[in-house]
Parts: structure tokens; C-alpha cells; sequence
């Protein structure tokens, strides 16, 4: 069995705390895992917490192999200014950048920028502009227009840097970005299958009651165009209660042991899973312990993408 798993971290006991999310973080990451995901939401949620991209930020230089995905709100974020934090992630971790597409659209969340929710066609659309917007930006600098003639005094070739020209109902970007292109090429883009970008994704998460859910919607998203599709799990190994809200999600509580029999079954309908543990502090040492040498994650690459197995794509800008 290979399963790519990515964690998320929202579960750690103080989300303000970023030094032991440094520790979590670097325990997934001897552990095996391909991606840490951070979760995160307009509203304050009455604790104090830092911007998940500013989390990840802090957590690139203090890692090594681990890929980084913070949630930003494609309905909530300037996606300018969106698409140059996740660029800017990317040349900081040296290629291990991704993106949870968020699309927080509650009266709550909306306020806290002035905005009304959207109806769910315009919401479909707002998430699939701000994707399309995002991907042109990466692309806006060819690989290399960064030239550094000392002799001409030139630091970029500018035939090389491109407007974007993107225009939208809601916004519009003439471009470029202010950042060279992610080493990457394009950051990693994960998001639900019920957004409505599935052809936008690299990594489509799917949820659902059980196993033969799960492998329908997978079957679904792959038809859709996502390149990758990951399961997502809850999971409660410690024995104490989960007392967590119901999600769209899989929810196992139980040993070790039955877990990876959950995971083994689902290894033939995805690529991987996101785990999302009841008690992440305490469920982490048995999962490096007794999950994850049993799913055999695949070696880490230089960047997210050669560990998930993406091609690095070309630039749709560059002449061919």
C-alpha cells in the first residue's frame, strides 16, 4: 500500500503557540508525512490565532522536506495579494508550497471585509476566478526572466514578464506578479470536490459516510480532472470520546490497528488521505508509530510536487 497522507494541524492545543507547532510540524515530517495542511478562518473564533500563511511562512524555514498548505479563502483574500503570499511561501520553502482553496462564505465571515454572501453559482464562479487568477500570476514570470546581466546592468529580461490580463465579475488583474515564479512552477492547489473548480485542482479531497462513498466521489473528481484525489479522515485513537461536530468527512475512532485497515481499503480508490485527529498532540506519536510505517509513504522529493508525483508544469506565457 502507498498512500500519500497529509495532516492537519488545526487539532494542536493552542493555535497561537507557533513554537509547538513547530515541534508538531517537525514530528510529522520525521514521521513521514507529505503535507501538513493549516486551517483557518476570517473570524477570530474568540482565541487568538496567526494567519495560516503567516504560519506557514514561519514554519518553512524550520523545516526541511514537509510540504506546506495553509487555507486562505478565495472569497476573503485579495487574490493578488493571495497568489503573492503562496508565491512568496514557495521561494521560501524551496518548493514545498500548496494552497487549501478556502471559500468561507457565511454572514459571520463576510462581514469581517464588508461583503454579503454569495449566492452558490457566484460563489462557484468567485473560487474559479481567483484559481485561474492565482495560476496566471505564477506564470506571469517565465522561469528565467531573471537574468542578473551585470554587464548591461540588467536584472530582469522584461520580454519575459507578462500582464495577465485576467477580468471577472467581481475583480479584474492586469498583473504581473511582484515575485518571480514558485519554484514550483505552480503552487499545489487542494481543495473540496464541492467547490465546483475540480478541472482547477492538483489535489481533489473527498469526503463521505464510508469507503464505497469516498470511492464514488473519487471516481467522480478523477472524470472532473483532478490529477490526485485525497480521502478525508477523522480519527480518534486514543480512546476518549470524539466529540467533534458531524462533517463530510470519514470518521474513525478506535486502535491503531483498525485504522489501517480503513486506509488499506481506501488505498485502492485515492492517492492519499488528510487526517484530521481529535487530539493531535497525543495522536501524533501513534500514528508515526503504528499507522504510518504501514502505509508506506513513497520517499520525499526536493519539492511537494516530485513527493506527490506532479509534473512541474510548463508556463502557459513562454513562447514554445
Amino acid at each position: 500500500m502507498t498512500l500519500h497522507v497529509a495532516l492537519e494541524l488545526d487539532g494542536a492545543p493552542d493555535p497561537a503557540d507557533i513554537e509547538a507547532l513547530t515541534r508538531t510540524a517537525r514530528a510529522a515530517e520525521r514521521a513521514g508525512v507529505a503535507l501538513v495542511t493549516l486551517a483557518d478562518t476570517p473570524l477570530p473564533e474568540g482565541r487568538a490565532r496567526v494567519e495560516a500563511g503567516v504560519r506557514a511562512a514561519f514554519l518553512s524555514r524550520r523545516t526541511e522536506r514537509i510540504g506546506l498548505g495553509p487555507e486562505l479563502h478565495a472569497t476573503a483574500t485579495e487574490p493578488f495579494h493571495l497568489a503573492t503570499q503562496l508565491a512568496s511561501l514557495d521561494h521560501a520553502s524551496l518548493g514545498r508550497a500548496a494552497w487549501v482553496v478556502g471559500a468561507a462564505n457565511t454572514v459571520e465571515a463576510l462581514a469581517t471585509i464588508g461583503r454579503a454572501p454569495l449566492e452558490p453559482a457566484a460563489l462557484r464562479r468567485e473560487t474559479a476566478d481567483v484559481v485561474e487568477a492565482a495560476r496566471r500570476l505564477w506564470d506571469s514570470w517565465e522561469d528565467d526572466a531573471v537574468i542578473r546581466d551585470v554587464a548591461t546592468g540588467r536584472f530582469l529580461d522584461r520580454r519575459r514578464v507578462h500582464h495577465v490580463d485576467f477580468e471577472g465579475p467581481t475583480f479584474s488583474i492586469v498583473g504581473p506578479l511582484i515575485t518571480p515564479r514558485p519554484p514550483q512552477g505552480q503552487v499545489v492547489v487542494l481543495g473540496a470536490d464541492t467547490l465546483g473548480v475540480t478541472d482547477r485542482l492538483d489535489v481533489a479531497l473527498v469526503g463521505g459516510d464510508g469507503p464505497d462513498a469516498v470511492r464514488r466521489r473519487a471516481e467522480r473528481a478523477r472524470a472532473e480532472g483532478a490529477p490526485l484525489v485525497f480521502a478525508e479522515v477523522e480519527s480518534a485513537l486514543t480512546g476518549a470520546p470524539d466529540t467533534r461536530p458531524a462533517t463530510d468527512r470519514i470518521r474513525y475512532a478506535g486502535p491503531p490497528d483498525g485504522l489501517v485497515a480503513l486506509l488499506t481499503e481506501l488505498s485502492g480508490a485515492v492517492d492519499g488521505v488528510r487526517l484530521h485527529p481529535a487530539r493531535l498532540d497525543e495522536e501524533l506519536p501513534i500514528l508515526a508509530e503504528r499507522v504510518l510505517p504501514a502505509v508506506a509513504p513513497r520517499a520525499a522529493g526536493p519539492t511537494l510536487r516530485d513527493t506527490l508525483g506532479l509534473p512541474r508544469p510548463a508556463n502557459r506565457f513562454a513562447a514554445v
